[in-house]
């Protein structure tokens, strides 16, 4: 078992406190093994934590903390960050509200500000309204993937996929596809995952077209991963976008870099929706979410299910350690 000194600091935004952010919080908890990797910083409000704990007949004592220093490390017990006391009755449940946008707001401005000067080696994100922000007339704090300085990456058992582009249509992917901006990515993917404490960092890319037959992938993606090689980074392609992914699940690849949203999004939903979790690359701290939102429809009902938020945590563990990724 780790000691005190030898777990890093995990910080858990709760989530929208009308939805089932909280819940899929204290069900992952719930688990031992999750609870001891790491020392876990909740971030919100005491009394939305209690009444989740409630929804989903579990039994633990929640501690108000004011600040960092006095998280705590007993078996059993939440430590929460709640500087401003809200009570759950100010969040009906299954509904967007003006109150739970600028609670959560508050959140993460805490959360962020805490991983930016290394008070927390990690900041894991419950899922969000982004109905809630728009009613309370907040800008969103979620940090979105830009094009050539960040990059999402999700994680689901032996597939890992970053994505090249992320929200962009369809159409303006082609434009944006460059030799440049591929070398530029592996480099940073390569970079991260040395970090993270891989020693086997092979990559594949993922062409384009059907096939990886097309001009973007002999006249960009081709040159950009032979300059990639040329710096030392293992990784080949473009490999036909059909049969790459599933050569990573197979063990022959430890990352796939797609090029655009989907590619890489319905590969991993279809090999392994449950208990996938999202990274994004480029802050200067790991910052991790899950792919699942509020689900209004299922608050109080004790069927949320923890197993994204329990994978954020797990993964957010051993990186934040330097012990890479398991392979299931």
């Amino acid at each position: 078992m780790l000691t005190k000194a030898e777990k890093p600091i995990t910080g858990i935004v709760i989530g929208d406190p009308a939805g089932i952010g909280p819940e899929v919080v204290v069900k992952a908890l719930a688990d031992e093994a999750v609870a001891q990797s790491a020392r876990h910083l909740l971030i919100g409000s005491v009394s939305v934590v209690e009444r989740a704990l409630k929804f989903s007949g579990l039994d633990a004592r929640v501690e108000r903390i004011q600040t960092p220093d006095e998280l705590g490390d007993e078996a059993g017990v939440l430590y929460v960050l709640d500087t401003g006391g809200q009570e759950a009755s100010a969040f009906p449940i299954g509904s967007d509200s003006v109150a739970a946008g600028h609670a959560v707001a508050g959140w993460m401005d805490t959360a962020i500000e805490l991983a930016g000067r290394g008070a927390i080696a990690s900041f894991v994100l419950a899922p969000i309204s982004s109905g809630s922000f728009k009613l309370a007339g907040e800008r969103s704090r979620t940090v979105s993937p830009v094009v050539g300085e960040s990059y999402l990456i999700i994680f689901s058992g032996p597939l890992r996929v970053a994505h090249l582009t992320d929200h962009v249509p369809l159409a303006s992917v082609s434009g944006l596809i460059q030799a440049e901006l591929v070398t530029s990515a592996l480099v940073d993917l390569d970079k991260a995952m040395q970090a993270w404490g891989m020693e086997q960092r092979r990559i594949g890319v993922s062409g384009f077209n059907p096939h990886a037959n097309g001009p973007e992938d002999r006249e960009a993606i081709a040159p950009g991963v032979e300059q990639a090689r040329t710096l030392g980074i293992d990784v080949s392609g473009p490999h036909s976008p059909d049969a790459v992914f599933r050569h990573c699940v197979e063990g022959k690849y430890d990352m796939v870099l797609a090029m655009f949203h989907d590619q890489g999004h319905i590969a991993v939903k279809t090999w392994g929706f449950s208990g996938n979790c999202v990274l994004i690359l480029g802050p200067p701290y790991l910052f991790f979410s899950v792919a699942h939102g509020t689900a209004y429809d299922i608050v109080g009902t004790g069927l949320a299910d923890p197993l994204m938020l329990q994978s954020a945590l797990e993964t957010a563990a051993r990186l934040s350690r330097g012990q890479g990724l398991q392979l299931d």
